[in-house]
């Protein structure tokens, strides 16, 4: 479900925050879809607790998810959220865009360019999807992870 870079300079909880934000925009975590709990995420990725705590309460600060006293955490309605990051990404794309027209890039440039990434990125995440699905079906549930029975962090290591 979630894969951590214990190389990565970022705090851990922010790498936690980043993963869940992916997979809801992947639609891998669609609304009021139940987040695994605190201590079972904890238990699988090996990180303290209070990490898992601090990620679920800045997504929930964000809008991205909501606790149910007792229940546990689920998945909110982000479309609004969503709509504004799309405003800001299209914003930094058309920034882009005007900046290699002024260094020279062609339309043709930068169209090839687009499709590459996009090639690139279809590739690397059809796979990645795929993985991280199971991973979540079977942490929501909370029985182990896909095929293999377990999480794995960046570094290789397997968590039961």
């Amino acid at each position: 479900m979630i894969v951590l870079d214990y190389r990565d300079r970022r705090p851990i909880y922010e790498q936690v925050i980043e993963r869940f934000e992916e997979l809801m925009f992947k639609g891998v975590l669609v609304q009021d879809a139940k987040l695994p709990s605190v201590r079972s995420l904890a238990t699988e990725l090996s990180i303290n607790p209070n990490t898992i705590q601090r990620a679920y309460t800045e997504l929930e600060r964000q809008g991205y998810i909501y606790s149910v006293k007792g229940k546990g955490s689920f998945v909110a309605d982000w479309s609004r959220v969503r709509t504004g990051m799309v405003k800001e990404w299209e914003k930094a794309f058309d920034e882009a865009v005007m900046e290699g027209l002024r260094i020279g890039m062609t339309e043709e440039e930068m169209e090839a360019r687009l499709k590459r990434m996009a090639k690139q990125a279809a590739e690397s995440g059809r796979m990645q999807d795929a993985k991280e699905r199971g991973r979540f079906e079977a942490a929501a549930e909370g029985s182990p992870g896909p095929a293999d029975g377990q999480m794995t962090t960046e570094r290789g290591e397997s968590h039961d």
